[in-house]
């Protein structure tokens, strides 16, 4: 699995998912459950990864949709 996006914004993540989702595009989300150890405070991002051969389709499905995937 490849990192797509990271992003402390919980509607760009879910937009994001929503947007692969229709393209048949599976994604994975890591780092959903930190919060128990930070606190709630929002600070640690979420992760969107995809598996390898997706990547490129998943990063054009992002790019057309203005989220800013590099970082």
């Amino acid at each position: 699995m490849k990192e797509l996006l990271r992003s402390n914004d919980p509607t760009v993540i879910a937009f994001a998912k929503a947007l692969l989702g229709g393209e048949d595009i599976s994604v994975f989300e890591m780092d959903v459950h930190m919060s128990v150890l930070e606190g709630s405070v929002g600070v640690l991002p979420r992760r969107l990864m995809v598996v390898e051969r997706d990547l490129f389709m998943a990063r054009a499905v992002l790019r057309d949709n203005a989220i800013d995937f590099e970082g």
